[in-house]
């Protein structure tokens, strides 16, 4: 094998005789022949064979070049990674710090910490019985044992419902039925590779109902029942644009909406999918391109939906609606020219509320940004170190395969000689 700290090639073959024997061949003309043409013939087989025998160190020499190359390449790559891993997991630390007096301060201050919200959303998807949401979060909450299928947890970032808050409980009312009862206990996870373990089949397509999380949810007595709907972050298309400059939230930097005239309409208050909070705990998942949940999952579920204060400014402001509104007061537009009539409809499950969040310190949303990004940058080194293994891998066969085809060489050449 071929070491970087080596400068000279791995080659262990004793070539000074055949190459001694080739160059005094190439120059001694003093040597008496049987006859002319012969001893040119012989002459020119003497140098092809030296031409050759010096085109295949050279070959050699280049690919052990690469080698070495290669091989720092992916030490260099490793210590990268070795230096993200100890700077998250100081920043974790600080976090934690920051964590504590932050949730202090709020105590203090008479600021409830959602602690029961929480509770709240989680205790309304364990009552719905025989759903895969249901065995997520009884995974997650540690309601049993994860060591039976560490896979499952692992690739499963949570239940729509438990990735996201809002600041208070009308808005909670109003996003959860918005989105409806399908989407917020919807499974989210990252690719199609996660996905796939969540449920196997047959050879004849059937559900195998031993495997995934069928086999999970009838380990303790709650088989799963109909279907459930899995979200794709990578497969979802997501938000193409700039983020809000200097917002610890990292909003989507959305155009207000337009009248005709060029004024806001009144009573606008924001974008849906800006007035989401994204959980602390995910504010590192992010895509293979570096998107997180807001640009990806929040984006797919509300677009450009627009929030205004009450149902008669919605209606007023018709003419900028370009994929459905919401009012305060339960107005609601679907998408452009679907209306929602009648009284609301409360929803079984809704997003948690949490009026602590916007007073955690600036230094924690700092804290949590910085560890978002390094976890990003890390999943992009470790991709980077497996390509530079594969291409090493291949030079390295080129290499033996070079050396060999020398071996085999010199050898006839010494023959002939």
């Amino acid at each position: 094998m071929f070491h970087q700290s080596n400068d000279k090639l791995p080659l262990h073959i004793n070539m000074s005789s055949t190459q001694e024997s080739l160059a005094l061949m190439a120059v001694d003309n003093s040597v008496p022949s049987l006859g002319g043409n012969a001893h040119n013939d012989n002459l020119h087989k003497v140098e092809s064979f030296a031409r050759q025998s010096q085109k295949l160190q050279d070959d050699l020499e280049r690919l052990g070049l690469k080698i070495k190359h290669h091989e720092e390449n992916l030490k260099f790559l490793k210590n990268q990674e070795n230096m993200l891993d100890e700077y998250i997991l100081d920043v974790q630390v600080n976090l934690g710090k920051c964590h504590s007096s932050s949730i202090g301060a709020q105590v203090e201050n008479g600021i409830p910490d959602g602690s029961q919200s929480e509770e709240k959303t989680v205790a309304q998807i364990l009552q719905i019985e025989n759903s895969a949401a249901r065995v997520v979060c009884e995974l997650k909450n540690g309601h049993t044992d994860q060591t039976s299928n560490p896979t499952l947890i692992n690739n499963v970032l949570g239940v729509v419902a438990t990735l996201g808050k809002v600041y208070d409980d009308n808005l909670s009312r109003l996003f959860s039925e918005y989105i409806g009862l399908d989407h917020m206990l919807a499974i989210v996870c990252k690719s199609n590779e996660d996905i796939k373990h969540l449920e196997a089949y047959d050879k004849k397509g059937k559900i195998n109902k031993s495997s995934g999380l069928h086999g999970l949810g009838s380990s303790f007595s709650k088989p799963l029942d109909g279907r459930f709907l899995v979200i794709c972050l990578e497969d979802l298309r997501p938000y193409v644009g700039e983020l809000a400059a200097g917002d610890p939230q990292k909003k989507l930097a959305l155009p207000k909406p337009r009248l005709p005239n060029g004024t806001c309409p009144s009573g606008f208050i924001d974008f849906a999918v800006n007035m989401i909070n994204v959980e602390i705990t995910n504010s590192s998942c992010l895509t293979a391109s570096g998107q997180g949940l807001r640009e990806t999952l929040f984006y797919s579920l509300f677009s450009r939906l627009q929030v205004y204060k009450t149902r008669e400014e919605m209606m007023s402001a018709l003419p900028c609606i370009s994929d459905g509104a919401l009012s305060l007061d339960g107005g609601m537009i679907k998408r452009t020219g679907f209306f929602s009539l009648g009284s609301r409809k409360e929803v079984e499950v809704r997003f948690r509320v949490n009026s602590g969040t916007s007073n955690l310190a600036v230094d924690y949303i700092k804290a949590e940004e910085k560890i978002k990004i390094s976890k990003w940058q890390k999943e992009r080194i470790c991709d980077d170190m497996k390509r530079e293994q594969l291409v090493l891998n291949l030079v390295k066969q080129d290499f033996d395969s070079k050396k060999k085809a020398l071996v085999s060489f010199l050898s006839k050449s010494s023959s002939y000689t």
